[in-house]
């Protein structure tokens, strides 16, 4: 058995993915489009402008697999989930938040812990929260 996080957007799936591509080095193992789906899945069919919507992706960030998808309905943003990411250095945390938080509400500024050498929680654009960590 795998737990595996599944981040849902409303159209902006592409647009997330390429931000946790820069900040965590994910490396895509499947990208589909909902154009490339089979079209006895969608029904009825799909708009033009959604068929350019991702619909399924996985990417890998260090030995975790996540998936990614935009929806044809209005999926609600909300912080109810946060997908902690543990790094072996300071420096690689310091790189991704970095990358992260423009446009993000930052819940817990950058601070060591009594647990940690750095600890930050914030909400990226895309309304996913993410807790960066680097353990001591």
């Amino acid at each position: 058995m795998e737990i595996v996080p599944n981040l849902h957007f409303n159209g902006c799936c592409e647009e997330a993915l390429k931000l946790y591509e820069e900040a965590f080095g994910a490396q895509r193992t499947i990208f589909l489009r909902y154009k490339d789906a089979n079209p006895l899945d969608m029904s009825p069919p799909l708009d033009d402008d959604i068929q350019e919507y991702v619909y399924h992706t996985e990417i890998r960030v260090g030995k975790q697999r996540l998936m990614l998808t935009d929806h044809t309905d209005n999926i609600q943003s909300g912080i109810n989930v946060s997908l902690l990411v543990s790094f072996d250095r300071l420096d690689e945390l310091i790189k991704a938040y970095d990358v992260l938080k423009t446009r993000a509400k930052i819940l817990v500024p950058m601070t060591e812990t009594t647990y940690s050498a750095g600890f930050v929680s914030l909400v990226d654009p895309f309304g996913v929260r993410w807790e960066l960590i680097k353990e001591n």
